[in-house]
């Protein structure tokens, strides 16, 4: 997992092995229903491990959702790489709550639940302080499926493709951008960017 230390991250023997393991599982899963569409794990490893990893800079604190979280990603690669955050997978679909259930057990990931709901019905007792979705649907959806779940102060992080001017255009209702981060996802030369929000109440001063 070269590609890591590209990101900043010095993974342990351990850590591989877990990213790795979680692939398997995937590739497991993949003969009963579909997961994803990416078998080759060369390509996994970039489009979906990598790809999860690069989103670590901007976590804060230390409670985070991953919402339409599917099978993991983001959320149980950068649980592995954070094991003293704690990290929720939220997920509405049963067989896929199931896979993410399988996958913390195997990985003995501590720092990790599984919370079947739709993110807009969730309601955690305390809020998260960052929320990351990818591939969750355009901003002006996703920031009403986080409402309930962010605390103030927080961050919401939103995993796209190609820039997305178009949607940076929506009305946002009380959230606004903060910034559109480009990634560079080691081994892919596709496009990748973070857009980050928060409440327009909050402030954002240092």
């Amino acid at each position: 997992m070269a590609g890591a230390a590209q990101l900043g991250i010095e993974l342990t023997e351990a850590q591989c092995r877990a990213l790795l393991a979680h692939l398997d599982l995937v590739d497991e899963w993949n003969a009963r229903f579909n997961l994803t569409a990416i078998r080759d794990r060369g390509q996994q490893i970039t489009k979906h491990i990598l790809d999860s990893l690069t989103v670590r800079p901007w976590l804060q604190g230390q409670r985070i959702a991953d919402i339409g979280s599917g099978a993991g990603f983001p959320g149980i690669p950068l649980a592995i790489v954070e094991p003293t955050r704690h990290f929720a997978l939220i997920e509405s679909t049963g067989k896929k709550c199931r896979f993410l259930e399988t996958a913390r057990d195997a990985l003995a990931l501590a720092n990790v639940d599984v919370i079947q709901a739709r993110a807009e019905l969730a309601r955690p007792e305390l809020r998260y302080e960052t929320v990351v979705a990818r591939a969750v649907g355009p901003l002006a959806d996703l920031v009403r499926y986080a409402a309930p779940l962010l605390a103030n102060g927080g961050r919401l992080l939103a995993m796209k493709g190609r820039h997305p001017g178009e949607e940076l255009t929506a009305r946002l209702n009380g959230w606004k951008v903060l910034a559109v981060h480009p990634l560079r996802v080691p081994g892919l030369d596709d496009e990748r960017h973070l857009v980050e929000l928060c409440r327009s109440h909050d402030k954002t001063d240092p």
